[in-house]
């Protein structure tokens, strides 16, 4: 499984690898920091044009110079993107970022637990969820994806 973190905290970011190599579950995780360099990954663009297409996204809503809600947008209005599962991963409980993160077709907002043992189970939950319960689109052609 591919899995895309778009994190801006260090502290965050390993976390995330950790309670996912704790998994024990095949997946490749690439992480960018800021939302513009999320959607040069995306998109192929400059030193990303290898990546990998992603067949989960994790998304924080605080990032630079391009804030996780403007990433989403992008996402989920670009046809070669938009079948992509978004999951905003957030420390932000605002009613108002929820609401706006549905508006903008997010597929599942979360907020991230302050104590450890819960992130690693909300990680565990992600992971049974969108890997092992849900049926995502894989390897599928940006042909595809415009159909």
């Amino acid at each position: 499984m591919e899995i895309l973190l778009i994190e801006d905290n260090p502290a965050d970011v390993r976390l995330t690898l950790e309670a996912f190599q704790d998994l024990k579950v095949p997946n490749h995780m690439n992480v960018v920091m800021d939302g513009v360099e999320a959607m040069e990954f995306l998109r192929k663009k400059g030193s990303h044009q290898s990546a990998p297409l992603p067949d989960l996204i994790l998304l924080d809503l605080n990032l630079p110079l391009k804030n996780g809600r403007e990433v989403l947008e992008e996402i989920k209005t670009d046809d070669n993107l938009k079948h992509i599962p978004v999951v905003v991963l957030t420390t932000s409980r605002a009613e108002e970022d929820v609401l706006q993160a549905y508006r903008l077709h997010v597929n599942c907002y979360l907020t991230k637990p302050s104590d450890l043992d819960q992130f690693f189970t909300l990680i565990q939950e992600i992971q049974q969820f969108w890997f092992g319960i849900a049926r995502i689109p894989r390897y599928i052609s940006n042909e595809s994806c415009k159909k």
